[in-house]
């Protein structure tokens, strides 16, 4: 398949989200500091030091779709969109500053990261009627220290959108709080007029890599950031 083929097929999945009923801040003070290797403790991921990844190794941080499944609560999710490149959805948006808050993989908030590589793959379940949908994204960048500063870069505008309404296409998405813990953002995005169709938004990082997870259904809590930790030991594997 080509890659306009499959970038096609993940901009139908994304959109899908957004039309989800018809049919994607608090400091981190020393938690963001520059050490010797990546001690990892957020949402329960542990105590590793993570050597430095290359490409090779992006496809394998991927968590697994039975794993996605056991996450979600569900049993028919499938891969239905993989792309290898960045996207750039920020006309999508009412405030283009917030568009890092809302999708993932975009081109214009990776922009002078220095990132080099991206994996980016969305789960549902097939046909039209999905009570749940996942993306996962992985970025690979030169050091540590990159992926370190998009963390502290991105905290920042999650907290700045945060507590707002953005509009996306034809919709309202509320953005609620943003939680901060040890290198792990979380945030619970909320369509309105939907019934309670919400996502939770992750990010973290591992050694010269961000990993980065939503999980969009009814009745979400906490499954992207348990995405995002499953990401981080794969990656450390």
């Amino acid at each position: 398949m080509d890659n306009g083929s499959v970038r096609s097929r993940v901009d139908r999945r994304r959109a899908w989200v957004l039309a989800a009923m018809t049919a994607l801040m608090l400091p981190m003070t020393a938690c963001v500091e520059t050490v010797d290797g990546t001690a990892l403790r957020g949402h329960g991921a542990g105590l590793t030091d993570v050597a430095p990844l290359d490409e090779s190794r992006l496809d394998s941080v991927l968590v697994g779709i039975d794993e996605i499944n056991s996450i979600m609560g569900a049993t028919g999710m499938e891969v239905t969109g993989e792309l290898d490149e960045m996207s750039d959805h920020s006309a999508d948006v009412s405030d283009p500053d917030c568009l890092g808050a809302v999708y993932g993989a975009e081109a214009p908030v990776y922009e002078g990261t220095d990132w080099t590589a991206v994996r980016d793959q969305v789960a549902r379940e097939p046909g039209a009627g999905n009570d749940h949908w996942v993306e996962q994204a992985v970025v690979l960048y030169p050091e540590e220290r990159n992926a370190r500063d998009f963390l502290e870069s991105s905290q920042a505008v999650w907290r700045d959108c945060a507590n707002n309404a953005l509009g996306v296409g034809d919709y309202l998405w509320e953005l609620g709080a943003v939680e901060a813990a040890d290198l792990m953002l979380t945030q619970v995005t909320t369509q309105e007029g939907a019934d309670g169709w919400s996502c939770q938004h992750a990010l973290s990082l591992v050694s010269n890599v961000t990993v980065e997870a939503w999980a969009c259904g009814y009745d979400i809590t906490d499954e992207a950031a348990r995405i995002a930790d499953a990401m981080i030991r794969n990656a450390a594997g």
